[in-house]
C-alpha cells in the first residue's frame, strides 16, 4: 500500500519534528518501521511527481507532464507499463483512490463527463478506482468511479471548460459573496467556477448530486479504500491511496476543526493522520498487518498561501512546514522535493529504524518489481533502479545521487554531499503563492550540504570542478533517454 499525501512538508509530521500539530498515527507507524530522512519525490509539483512514481520515468523527459489542467487527457498512455500493471500481472487486485491529476480520457478538453470515459485507469493497470479527476481546486468537482462520474445526476448534465465560462453561471471573481466556505485570493486563477461555496480553477456547469462537498472528501476516499481492502482480504492487493487534505482548498471535516491550533492547514494534517490511522486499523482488523508493506510519503513539499485566504501563514505559531530545510513547493531548494517517507513491514524492517540513505520515488517501480520477482517489458520504467534494500532500511547508503525537477523544469542533482542547481529563468515567487521561494537563478548554484544543510551559501564559484562534474552528470541523464524517444506523446 502506498499512501501519498498532497503538499505535505518535510517538517509537517511529529516524527519529523513538527510543532503545534500532532500526528499520532503516522508517528506510531514510524516507530514500527523505518523513517527515511533523505527521500525524494522527483519533482516539487504534483503531476510530474506522480507520473514518475507510477511509470518509473522522469517526467521531464516528456513535454506534456507539467501541472495538468482538470480536463487534461491521459498523461500516462494506455500503452505504457505502470506500477499498477506490475502488480496486476502478478495476480494482485489493484485499486487507486483519491487525487489523480494525471488526466482522463483520450484527448484533453473533449471528455464527455456524462458517459463512461473510453480510456481511464483500467487501461493502465488499476482494476478499480475512485478518484478526483484532477485536484480539489480544479473542475470537474466530481468523483470518477471506475471510469464514470460517481452518483451521476442525469437532471444536471456536466459541462467543463478551461477556455470560457458558461452563460448564467456565477464566477468567484464577480461574486465573492457566494464564497461562503472559503474566499479566494483576489486576482489569481482560483476565482472562476463556484462549487460548494469555494472558487475553483476552470469553468463548470451542472453536476447536481454528484458534486463533492470538500469537507467529506477525506472520508469518501478513505472509505472506498477500506472497502476495497475488505473485499480483497483473501487475495494479494495493491492500493494507491492519494489523499487530498493538505492541498488547497483546505476544508477539513468539522470533527478535525481546531485540533491543530494552526487553522485549516494544520487541521488538514490532522485529517491526513486520521486516514493513515484508519488504514492501519483496517489492516489490524483484517489480520493483514504482518504481511503488508505500508509506505507513507508525499508528492512534493509544502506551500502556505496558494490561491485561498485560509491564514495558513498567519497561524503557523512557530511551526515550520519545511522543517530545517530551505524552500517549498514549486521551487528548486531541498524542501520542494525532499519529502517524508516511512515504510513498515513487520518482521522484515526493524521497528523504530531511521535511515539516511538517498532514495527517490522513481525507484519504487523497479524496487517493488524485484520484490515480486516480476519481469518487466523492454523499455518499461527506464529511469527506475532497484533500491529495495534502501527503502526497507537495509542499505544505509542508497543512490549515488537523485535528480530533482522544479515547476519551471529546472533540474537539480543531489549527491550525499552536494546539491547543484542548473541556471534558469523565472520569477522570485508566483503571484498565486506569495512568500514562496522558487530559487530560479541565471547562474549555477552549488551547496555543500555537509556543512550547509539549509543551502545558504552558494559555493559554485569556488568549486568549478564540482560544478562541471555535476553539470556533466545532468547532461548524461538527459542524453540517456534521448535516442528514439517521442517527447510529444
Amino acid at each position: 500500500m502506498i499512501i501519498l499525501a498532497d503538499d505535505l512538508g518535510y517538517g509537517d509530521l511529529g516524527c519529523y519534528g513538527a510543532r503545534n500539530v500532532e500526528t499520532p498515527h503516522v508517528d506510531r507507524l514510524s516507530m514500527q518501521g523505518v523513517r527515511l530522512t533523505q527521500a525524494y519525490a522527483t519533482s516539487s509539483v504534483s503531476t510530474p511527481s506522480r507520473y514518475s512514481l507510477l511509470t518509473g520515468e522522469y517526467a521531464w523527459r516528456r513535454k506534456d507532464t507539467d501541472i495538468a489542467v482538470g480536463d487534461a487527457g491521459m498523461i500516462i498512455r494506455p500503452g505504457q507499463y505502470t506500477l499498477a500493471d506490475v502488480f496486476a500481472n502478478e495476480g494482485y487486485a489493484t485499486g487507486a483512490f483519491g487525487k489523480w491529476h494525471l488526466g482522463l480520457g483520450e484527448k484533453g478538453g473533449e471528455q464527455d463527463w456524462n458517459a463512461p470515459l473510453p480510456t481511464g485507469l483500467a487501461d493502465i493497470g488499476f482494476r478499480e478506482s475512485y478518484i478526483m479527476a484532477a485536484t480539489g481546486d480544479r473542475v470537474p468537482c466530481v468523483f470518477i468511479e471506475n471510469g464514470r462520474v460517481a452518483q451521476y445526476d442525469p437532471s444536471a448534465p456536466i459541462e467543463v471548460s478551461y477556455r470560457q465560462p458558461f452563460e448564467g453561471e456565477p464566477l468567484a471573481k464577480d461574486h465573492p459573496e457566494l464564497l461562503f466556505n472559503l474566499p479566494s485570493t483576489p486576482g489569481v486563477g482560483h476565482n472562476q467556477a463556484i462549487v460548494n461555496g469555494i472558487g475553483r480553477i476552470g469553468y463548470m456547469k451542472g453536476g447536481g448530486k454528484a458534486l463533492w462537498k470538500d469537507e467529506n472528501i477525506a472520508d469518501s476516499i478513505t472509505v472506498h479504500a477500506l472497502d476495497f481492502m475488505e473485499r480483497n482480504k483473501d487475495k494479494p492487493f495493491f492500493v494507491y491511496l492519494a489523499t487530498n487534505d493538505i492541498h488547497v482548498p483546505r476544508f477539513p471535516h468539522e470533527r478535525f476543526r481546531g485540533r491543530s491550533g494552526m487553522g485549516l492547514r494544520g487541521d488538514a494534517i490532522v485529517e491526513f493522520d486520521w486516514t493513515v490511522g484508519a488504514v492501519m486499523e483496517q489492516l489490524d482488523r483484517l489480520g493483514l498487518t504482518e504481511n503488508t508493506i505500508l509506505i507513507v510519503t508525499s508528492d512534493n513539499g509544502p506551500v502556505l498561501e496558494d490561491g485561498y485566504q485560509d491564514q495558513a501563514r498567519e497561524l503557523l505559531n512557530g511551526h515550520s512546514p519545511s522543517g530545517t530545510l530551505r524552500g517549498n513547493k514549486y521551487g528548486v531548494y531541498e524542501a520542494g522535493s525532499r519529502v517524508p517517507a516511512i515504510v513498515r513491514w513487520p518482521g522484515r524492517i526493524a521497528a523504530g529504524t531511521q535511515s539516511e540513505a538517498l532514495v527517490s520515488q522513481v525507484d519504487l517501480f523497479a524496487s517493488l518489481a524485484r520484490l515480486l520477482g516480476a519481469a518487466l517489458p523492454r523499455g518499461a520504467a527506464p529511469d527506475s533502479r532497484d533500491g529495495l534494500d534502501a527503502w526497507l532500511g537495509q542499505d544505509p547508503v542508497g543512490r549515488p545521487y537523485v535528480v530533482e525537477q522544479a515547476n519551471n523544469r529546472t533540474l537539480s542533482v543531489r549527491t550525499p554531499r552536494w546539491k547543484y542547481v542548473e541556471p534558469s529563468d523565472g520569477p522570485e515567487e508566483y503571484r498565486w503563492a506569495p512568500g514562496s521561494e522558487l530559487g530560479y537563478k541565471p547562474f549555477p548554484q552549488l551547496f555543500d550540504l555537509s556543512t550547509d544543510p539549509r543551502e545558504q551559501r552558494n559555493v559554485a564559484e569556488g568549486q568549478p570542478g564540482t560544478v562541471r562534474e555535476l553539470e556533466a552528470l545532468l547532461a548524461a541523464e538527459r542524453a540517456a533517454g534521448a535516442p528514439g524517444r517521442d517527447e510529444t506523446r
